[in-house]
């Protein structure tokens, strides 16, 4: 187990936050596995959202959120604390400011190491990942109009490539549409979640000789 392997990987592969700007192009998206799917023609909203990476003595973890099942869109998904921004906010403070909001965690307890490949939805959202580091486990309070659970998965789990596939839905129109999941026990950890955590693995272990060998060197 290498706790400091694993920091030290973040803030050397990952974008410092200084170079966020609100006009960024997305590097991944929805569309990457469905190039057959029309893209819309419009003006992405930008959001952000926290990857929170807990410390924990007998391995990393990334906390992630089960959304409540009394909201509008995505009832029940497993997310990251996140969303739009506010005018005026950049993508870390968007990104802190949902964190304390959904789950009660303070801002004095995440350390911000930088952030990963931006991401277009396919609703319209430029969302930009920003990585936060966690020294000690958090206390945490969910918001039940917004979170319905908050849980650990880890880091090893995530960033083994082989528990990411492929899976896919019918859509009405005849059309399949793909994305990316990692099942973990009984949560479907899938959709623009999964392909955050993808391309998170993509920058962090994408140009290694042996991807598996140094995921397991930062993880245990």
């Amino acid at each position: 187990m290498s706790l400091d392997t694993l920091r030290e990987r973040l803030v050397e592969r990952l974008a410092p936050v200084e170079t966020w700007r609100p006009d960024a192009k997305g590097v991944r998206s929805d569309f990457d596995l469905n190039p057959m799917v029309e893209r819309p023609v419009k003006t992405l909203r930008p959001a952000a959202v926290l990857i929170p990476i807990v410390a924990r003595p007998e391995g990393a973890t990334v906390l992630l959120t089960r959304r409540a099942d009394t909201l509008a869109s995505h009832t029940g998904q497993i997310a990251f604390p996140g969303g739009r921004l506010d005018p005026g906010e950049n993508a870390v403070h968007a990104a802190l400011r949902e964190a304390d909001e959904e789950v009660a965690l303070k801002r004095d307890a995440v350390e911000v190491l930088g952030l990963s490949d931006t991401y277009e939805t396919g609703t319209g959202f430029l969302v930009t990942p920003v990585i936060g580091w966690l020294r000690k486990p958090p206390v945490v309070t969910p918001s039940p109009d917004e979170v319905a659970e908050v849980f650990e998965t880890p880091w090893d789990f995530l960033m083994d490539a082989a528990n990411h596939r492929r899976d896919f839905y019918d859509m009405d129109a005849g059309l399949r549409r793909w994305f990316w999941a990692m099942p973990w026990g009984e949560r479907y950890i899938w959709g623009v979640t999964a392909s955050i955590l993808k391309g998170l693995h993509a920058r962090l272990y994408g140009d290694e000789a042996e991807p598996d060998a140094a995921a397991d060197e930062d993880a245990a």
